[in-house]
């Protein structure tokens, strides 16, 4: 069973969205703002006294082929098309932001969620100051019609924190050059070198989505602050787009820990200094204790598609601002510039032969 729920706004009843401006939940049309606990408590109260008609409307309709699901708009009962991973996003009729909450219970609830910090107006800018500072970009790029497409999605990752014991033992040379008269004295040192110690790896990033193009732009911005991140409340997806995840931890293991048994090494090895040469020999590694967190990190994304029907994406870290993405090509703006370079040079060529 899925959930499908609006957070309404406990004075007006219109439906809530997550500020980023000030962590709030905002309602546009009372302008009422609300904390996360606010909501709770009201939401907690509405349950006890609706608890039948909510279940009710909770269960998907149907599902159609290629892992489309149909769910029901819980404000005005139009049908929502969603594919298989998506947690959140609108009802294309009403407008109003819809949670898919059971997509984000038992083993798919994340432990954590990195709220966004940057808002749409403040995304939108910065991005199109990014934008402009590149020659040559389409000019309808910049249309207002282009621009609305920028949408903020909830990523699914992996969070691993885990400490490491590791050991390297090596070979390293110490070098030593001086010259007496017409002589030159050259002295070798060899040292036999050996290191162990416990290393605290935190905060390793994994995406846990495998189904969309524009993953790469996401592993662009990043990285997150993953220490601003907090408990998991599906109030902070209102008003935005969220995945859940696709990707199981046991999937990802090996590539997990060979990134912690690199990291171990490479610590280990930052602590040998002072020898002109070192040469490593046996190493070891192990994990003694590793924590999987499953959050959900805010990303800004906006597509184009140029005369060729050939689609760009593009990524803002929604914290940091970050963005990732290849900028299209205007081949007509650059063949004018490329011809008044050349009628300039021309020019130039004219009057250095008239004075020749």
């Amino acid at each position: 069973m899925v959930d499908v729920i609006t957070h309404h706004c406990p004075n007006c009843g219109g439906p809530l969205t997550f500020n980023p401006s000030d962590q709030k939940f905002h309602c546009d049309y009372c302008l009422s703002i609300f904390t996360v606990e606010d909501i709770e408590k009201f939401e907690a109260k509405e349950q006890v006294a609706t608890k039948e008609d909510t279940a009710a409307t909770a269960n998907p309709t149907d599902t159609v082929p290629g892992e489309m699901d149909l769910f029901l708009c819980p404000s005005c009962g139009a049908q929502i098309v969603t594919d298989h991973t998506t947690a959140a996003t609108y009802c294309y009729f009403c407008h109003n932001p819809v949670v898919l909450s059971g997509r984000l219970t038992g083993e798919f609830l994340p432990n954590k969620v990195l709220p966004f910090t940057i808002d749409r107006e403040k995304a939108v800018a910065d991005f199109l100051n990014w934008a402009r500072k590149k020659r040559f970009v389409p000019k309808d790029f910049f249309n207002e019609a282009q621009i609305e497409k920028m949408t903020g999605v909830y990523f699914p990752y992996w969070v691993v924190d885990a400490e490491t014991i590791g050991s390297l033992a090596g070979k390293g040379t110490s070098l030593r050059v001086w010259i007496v008269g017409e002589l030159e004295y050259t002295e070798t040192k060899v040292y036999q070198i050996f290191r162990k110690g416990k290393a605290s790896i935190k905060h390793l990033t994994k995406n846990a989505l495998t189904k969309n193009i524009q993953q790469k732009m996401v592993e662009g911005v990043q990285p997150f602050s993953i220490d601003q991140a907090v408990d998991f409340h599906t109030e902070y997806l209102s008003g935005f787009q969220a995945e859940k995840r696709d990707i199981e931890i046991k999937d990802l293991a090996q590539q997990i820990d060979h990134e912690l048994d690199e990291y171990t090494k490479d610590l280990l090895q930052d602590t040998i200094s002072g020898y002109t040469t070192f040469t490593p020999g046996n190493q070891s590694t192990q994990v003694q204790k590793q924590d999987n967190h499953y959050m959900l990190l805010p990303v800004w994304l906006v597509t184009y598609q140029d005369n060729s029907d050939k689609t760009y994406y593009y990524a803002m870290n929604g914290q940091s601002g970050k963005v990732s993405g290849v900028l299209p090509i205007s081949y007509k703006r650059l063949g004018l510039f490329s011809g008044g370079i050349f009628a300039a040079v021309m020019v130039l060529a004219m009057i250095v032969g008239y004075f020749l």
